[in-house]
């Protein structure tokens, strides 16, 4: 998530002269070098950040792209970024819509405000909607999500019908109320509250029209205050132990208790998701420390565990203008500190059960999750892998101790509390490490993390706690490499004759990268949150990489298991038409590969998906208004990757303002659900419309058919997407 509410970047400053990505690969032995170069052809061959790739690219006339190993082609060709010029009110060189290729539909299918469950009340264009109203409705800021089909009389899958489970991240306060002011008071807050979460709902195609199916009794919203388990091994520390508060319409009330800290109410900032192979859903809380705020002087970094803390996740006394804690003092650091702990972790989620209580996993650790990819590996290890999305932050990946168990679902529902946390270790010579976060692991100063005073417990099992709970400065500890803010993860299909255990993350920018004065996160854990300016290295080759671009790594072994990995650059996003100064490792143009040469150009590379047929998908999340260096690419947009080869499509772009974000498909490939965030982003609350009138200019009813589709307020929405002759998306 980028959006008003993600951290800011700050300005480049100088650049610097490290050794390009092909030196790197001239040093590596001929075995490293067969996947950093074989896989991809011209991709990885051409991974600097200074080569500019217009001799090396042809430019012929747009045709299928062929289907290679365990990849089944591209069928469409590139819609051209959108540029355009729109009408008012949208004063901007986005056009103010969703496009998708030739043969191909796209539907509004649910947005902010639509009913999803009994009792649910219809959208009100000029933000009247109660917070019990909006409890019942779909969400705001709507990002990650998946579908879980029902089974059919045959055993199999269902294709028109299942369940959605899809991510609210967010708030924009200006148009969440007819006010449009952040904590103006309690009832503002509590609606702002039961936006946030996760919305459930039953999605069901009659007649050929997909449709959601308002009463149905899956129909569930999880918000901020939604009851929650905390299980695995920081459960019932004392830093998840907070003071107790009775909730309700007119606000939060001290009971003069704490909690147990196995039990925490809320689930916010909801970016990313994962999905685990027993059919429940991963919702992963991010930026959950803009949520939060203090109506006096946090402590400082140097006054002990709390202020460390506080310093190296990034709060702050005005978190990010929600001013929750202005009205509710459960969102008080100053009262109540300990709440912060509570969030930061990989929440799972039922969809089948509507009565079942989400369960915090605190195995996979307390970081701005991304998100969360499984891979099960041919002897049953299980694994996720995890992205932390801040600058400088980190890549994780977690293996329960048990085995998964295709053939008894309960027998899996305790996996995700016991097993080993790592965080990545990325080389020069394209090799990696898995690093252990345990209590006997040595950190770079020489000390294992039971003796680093971070962590320091009676025993073991609260060393361990303590770790999962800082899991930030653990990794510091160990002297894990600095990303350029991973999101999200994806696993390549082992299909077609591919049997790799093969993981991609998208990196999505970081302009502090090679500038000046160099720093790195220190290793006692004390750095503020994104504030480092690490130096260029070899998996983050770009100085003021404002682009991005995605990483891979295969598994040494074809194991989960593993601790070592070989890695290389998949691509560098970019602007083939830039006109930017180039630095000595970056010149801003990327090396997408696309036929024509430059017609898929992208940048912020964010959201990242394999679907079942072996297809990457890669959404951006940047300004999406065409503004500064973003003026040739125009909105947000995503695209569609072959793995072996690089070779990009843009498949659609997006309205003005917004981010791409969120996807899921039907288990037949016909049906595509992709979100739009924020669009109209930043516009005040006296003209809503200022900047974007989506989806209403676009669609003008409902999804239902019948019921107007009001203006007033831009809004988050998921859009269906289907082939026009019935095929499967992407063919």
């Amino acid at each position: 998530m980028k959006g008003i509410k993600h951290p800011r970047n700050d300005e480049t400053i100088n650049p610097s002269g490290n050794a390009s990505i092909y030196d790197i690969i001239d040093r590596v032995d001929s075995s490293r070098r067969t996947f950093v170069k074989g896989s991809v052809g011209t991709t990885a061959l051409a991974a600097a950040g200074g080569l500019t790739l217009s001799g090396l690219v042809n430019t012929v006339q747009a045709a299928p792209v062929p289907a290679s190993l365990g990849f089944p082609g591209i069928g469409f060709e590139s819609v051209p970024a959108s540029v355009s010029i729109t009408t008012p009110p949208a004063a901007s060189a986005v056009a103010d819509k969703i496009t998708v290729p030739a043969g191909y539909t796209a539907e509004l299918f649910v947005a902010w405000g639509d009913p999803i469950m009994p009792g649910g009340t219809a959208f009100a264009s000029d933000a009247s909607n109660t917070a019990a109203e909006q409890a019942k409705q779909f969400g705001a800021h709507n990002d990650g999500m998946a579908f879980f089909p029902f089974t059919g009389a045959d055993g199999k899958p269902t294709a028109d019908r299942g369940i959605l489970a899809i991510n609210n991240e967010y708030t924009h306060e200006e148009i969440l109320t007819p006010a449009g002011v952040a904590g103006a008071n309690i009832a503002a807050v509590r609606k702002s509250q039961a936006a946030h979460g996760v919305s459930i709902l039953e999605a069901r195609r009659r007649n050929g029209k997909w449709a959601v199916v308002k009463t149905s009794p899956y129909g569930r919203r999880l918000t901020a205050n939604t009851k929650t388990r905390i299980s695995g091994p920081a459960a019932g520390h004392a830093l998840m132990k907070s003071n107790e508060y009775l909730i309700g319409d007119n606000g939060s009330f001290p009971t003069g208790k704490q909690t147990d800290g196995f039990t925490a109410y809320g689930t916010i900032n909801n970016c990313a998701n994962g999905v685990t192979p027993w059919g429940t859903y991963l919702t992963c809380e991010e930026n959950f420390n803009g949520n939060f705020g203090a109506n006096a002087p946090l402590p400082a970094t140097a006054s002990g565990e709390l202020g460390k803390l506080f310093n190296r996740y990034g709060f702050t006394d005005a978190g990010f203008a929600y001013n929750w804690h202005k009205q509710d003092p459960r969102f008080d650091l100053a009262v109540n500190p300990n709440e912060a702990h509570l969030f930061g972790w990989v929440v799972e989620v039922d969809p089948y059960d509507p009565k079942s209580v989400p369960v915090k996993r605190t195995a996979l650790g307390r970081i701005k999750h991304e998100s969360a990819q499984y891979v099960v590996d041919a002897n049953g290890h299980l694994a996720l892998y995890m992205g932390d999305d801040e600058r400088n932050e980190y890549i994780y990946k977690f293996v329960s101790a048990g085995k998964y168990n295709p053939g008894n679902r309960a027998a899996n529902r305790e996996l995700l509390d016991s097993g080993t946390l790592y965080v990545a270790r990325f080389a020069e010579d394209m090799t990696g490490q898995w690093i252990a976060l345990l209590p006997g692991t040595v950190g770079v100063d020489g000390k294992a993390l039971r003796d680093n005073a971070n962590f320091a417990g009676a025993d073991d099992a609260e060393v361990l706690a303590k770790i999962l709970i800082k899991t930030r400065m653990a990794a510091d500890a160990v002297g894990a490499t600095m990303m350029d803010r991973p999101e999200w993860t994806g696993a390549r299909p082992r299909i077609g004759g591919f049997n790799k255990i093969e993981i991609y993350c998208t990196l999505t920018n970081n302009n502090r990268r090679g500038t000046n004065a160099p720093s790195v996160n220190k290793a006692d854990g004390s750095t503020t949150a994104g504030a480092a300016r690490p130096p260029v290295d070899a998996a983050n080759p770009r100085e003021d990489n404002i682009y991005g671009h995605i990483i891979r790594w295969q598994e040494d072994g074809d194991t989960v298991l593993a601790t070592t990995f070989g890695w290389n650059l998949f691509l560098q996003a970019g602007d083939t038409k830039t006109t930017k100064t180039a630095k000595p490792t970056n010149n801003y143009k990327g090396n997408i590969v696309a036929d024509p040469f430059g017609s898929a150009d992208f940048g912020a590379p964010d959201g990242l998906w394999f679907d079942p047929f072996g297809r990457l998908w890669v959404q951006t999340d940047q300004i999406g208004d065409a503004s500064g260096d973003w003026k040739n690419l125009g909105a947000n947009c995503m695209v569609c990757a072959d793995p072996n080869t690089g070779m990009a499509r843009r498949f659609l772009t997006s309205p003005n303002g917004c981010e791409v974000t969120g996807m899921a498909m039907s288990p037949d490939g016909k049906t595509f659900w992709v979100g739009v965030q924020h669009p109209g982003e930043g516009a005040p609350a006296s003209n809503p419309e200022k900047i974007s009138r989506w989806p209403a200019n676009q669609w003008g009813v409902e999804s239902d058919g019948v019921t107007s589709l009001p203006f007033g307020r831009p809004r988050s929405a998921v859009v269906v997407i289907t082939k026009d002759d019935g095929g499967i998306i992407g063919s």
